[in-house]
């Protein structure tokens, strides 16, 4: 059962943020919205495009004007364009308290909302006073399955990147990942974070922990945040009933280079603001082992990846 909520109030507040994603927003939207019209939910879609050349603004603006729409003149990274949203929404000021939604969905541009994906999804936040962010159980566009939720990184999962590891390791807990019994079943479990992908939050938590953390231009900004949040008390749930196909890489594969440096720039931080001093000096160490081993596995015509490795072991060395 539903928290009841007083009759102004918003249920739910969707966000996406999109960067050269006209080939997908269409979709999105368009199974987000009908899943929501027959969730008998009272809510409000918003999109933040960080400066598309593709389009993307112009076809959100014309084939969905219900949504709200914020458009920026620059990619201000995928943390601090969420945050964007969120403020608009109210958090993060005292005098907008009340107008804030009683939940907030975080959705990325390359899904797909499968029927009734949003209500069970609100209702298990809902439905304990301790749950405080929940997640979908993700699928390949292909129908295929996808890890939805993680345990948070320890030197284990660089290792398995980055290092010749065992296969049967790779999709294990070694690797900080979940049973695939756990998302056969047909109940909730408790994780460490899900895929911010579609990352449900209640408002309570937003309030408490804050928001995203802006020095995550992308990657690893759901994993700190959910950290913090369960550094405060509040229980992370996926829900496999709750099914959202998730394409994946839609925006980060347009820059592969970069892409590659922005994950561990991100990384490097994240162990920097959650792992004691000792930890973060193994992590750097394994970092470097890492991509000096990849550097040298690549061709040598990918001149760029090259580079882009060594910009992430001097990254490492700092």
């Amino acid at each position: 059962m539903t928290v009841p909520l007083s009759s102004s109030q918003t249920d739910l507040a969707v966000v996406i943020v999109t960067w050269n994603n006209a080939a997908v927003i269409g979709s999105a939207l368009c199974s987000l919205l009908d899943d929501l019209q027959d969730s008998d939910l009272r809510y409000e879609v918003w999109v933040v495009d960080s400066a598309s050349k593709d389009h993307t603004a112009e076809i959100v603006g014309r084939e969905f004007p219900a949504v709200r729409l914020l458009v920026n003149s620059a990619n201000m990274g995928f943390a601090a364009a969420n945050n964007l949203a969120l403020r608009e929404l109210g958090f993060g000021s005292a005098e907008r308290a009340s107008e804030t939604p009683a939940a907030v969905f975080l959705l990325n541009p390359d899904t797909v909302t499968h029927p009734g994906a949003t209500r069970r999804l609100f209702d298990t936040l809902m439905a304990r006073p301790k749950v405080g962010v929940v997640g979908a159980r993700l699928t390949f566009a292909d129908g295929s399955f996808q890890h939805s939720a993680f345990r948070f990184p320890g030197l284990r999962q660089i290792w398995a990147e980055l290092l010749p590891t065992a296969g049967r390791l790779i999709d294990g807990s070694f690797n900080g990942r979940y049973s695939r019994a756990c998302y056969a079943g047909a109940q909730a479990f408790e994780v460490d974070f899900t895929l911010g992908a579609t990352m449900m939050l209640k408002r309570a938590v937003i309030k408490q922990s804050g928001m995203f953390d802006d020095a995550f231009f992308l990657y690893c900004e759901e994993v700190d945040w959910a950290w913090r949040i369960r550094k405060l008390g509040w229980v992370i749930l996926c829900v496999p009933t709750a099914r959202v196909t998730h394409i994946g890489g839609g925006s980060t594969s347009q820059a592969r280079p970069d892409s590659l440096i922005h994950l561990w720039k991100s990384r490097l931080l994240l162990y920097e603001k959650h792992y004691p001093y000792w930890k973060r000096q193994l992590a750097r160490c394994l970092v470097v082992a890492g991509m000096r081993r990849k550097r040298r596995n690549l061709d040598a015509v990918d001149a760029e990846m090259r580079a882009a490795c060594q910009k992430v072991i001097e990254m490492a060395k700092a």
